[in-house]
Parts: C-alpha cells; sequence; structure tokens
C-alpha cells in the first residue's frame, strides 16, 4: 500500500479511536470536577502532576513528539522556502491573507502526529494518574507539537533562504 494509501485511513481512524478516548474520559473528568469545584486543567493539581508526567510511563514522547514535529516543520520550512513564501510565524502574525492556507498545510502535516500526542496523553493520564482529564490531554498534546513545529518551520524558511541567497551572491 501506498504512503498516501495508509494515511488516507490512518489519521481518520486515529480520529475515532482519540475521540472514543476522550469521552470516555469525560464522565471521571466531570464527576472530579464537580468534587474539586473545578476542571482539572484549570487547578494547581494539573501543575503538581506535570513532574509525575514527566517521571513515568510515557515519558520517552516527551522527546519523540517534539523531536517528530521538528522533523516535519524543518521539511515545511524548506518547502516554504523554495515556493517563496515568508517564514511560517511572521505570516501566522503578520500576513492575514495566508493564514488560513498556512493552517491547514501545518494541520496536513501534523494531524496524525496532533492526534497521537492528545491520545497518549490521555492514556499516560490513565497510567499515572489513574484517571484521564480530556481538557489537559488537550493542552498537553498539542503542545507538544505545535510549537516546536511552527518554530521549526519558521527557522528551516529562514536558513534555506540565507543558504539560497549566499550561493545567488
Amino acid at each position: 500500500m501506498s504512503t498516501g494509501g495508509w494515511r488516507r485511513w490512518l489519521t481518520p481512524a486515529l480520529a475515532g479511536l482519540t475521540l472514543l478516548v476522550l469521552a470516555l474520559s469525560v464522565p471521571g473528568s466531570l464527576r472530579q470536577a464537580w468534587a474539586r469545584g473545578g476542571f482539572y486543567v484549570f487547578t494547581r493539581d494539573f501543575l503538581e502532576d506535570i513532574p509525575k508526567r514527566l517521571t513515568g510511563p510515557g515519558r520517552l514522547r516527551f522527546l519523540l513528539q517534539p523531536a517528530t514535529a521538528i522533523v516535519l516543520g524543518l521539511a515545511a520550512g524548506r518547502r516554504d522556502s523554495r515556493a517563496g513564501r515568508p517564514p511560517y510565524l511572521h505570516s501566522m502574525i503578520f500576513g492575514g491573507e495566508d493564514r488560513g492556507t498556512l493552517m491547514r498545510t501545518a494541520l496536513g502535516d501534523i494531524a496524525t502526529l496532533l492526534l497521537m500526542g492528545i491520545l497518549i496523553d490521555s492514556v499516560c493520564q490513565w497510567l499515572i494518574l489513574g484517571s484521564s482529564y480530556p481538557g489537559a490531554a488537550l493542552v498537553v498534546g498539542p503542545v507538544l507539537i505545535c510549537a516546536p513545529y511552527a518554530a521549526a518551520r519558521a527557522l528551516a524558511n529562514r536558513f534555506t533562504a540565507a543558504g539560497g541567497a549566499r550561493r545567488a551572491g
């Protein structure tokens, strides 16, 4: 099966599995939010549990997910530079007309990785904390992916453009 073939079914399957896991997390999360008087992601417990996530099962993801996002960002940044597009972060902040296109290309690049990040975070919460909090999974998973991706995409564009200008000059 070609790369496009497995990707065509992998992302929707992963999206369905991620939604299922998050949906299964909601009742327990709501019960605990009621007992706690607030949602986990907005409490001190969330910040206190971060070290547990760094040392418990799944800690390797704190290296693998950002590393994969960086590799994908570098490739996308080089494509941007070769196509003559400005750096990603600059365009996202200052280039209003291209934001939609940039968001779609970024989502296409990292959709599977983003879904895996959310799913893995949710499962790791169950393993480490004994319960899963969907809000926290929707925050932690994407942060591990989006920030490194955006920075790598912007830097790769700058370095590729600078290297091309040096060779041409």
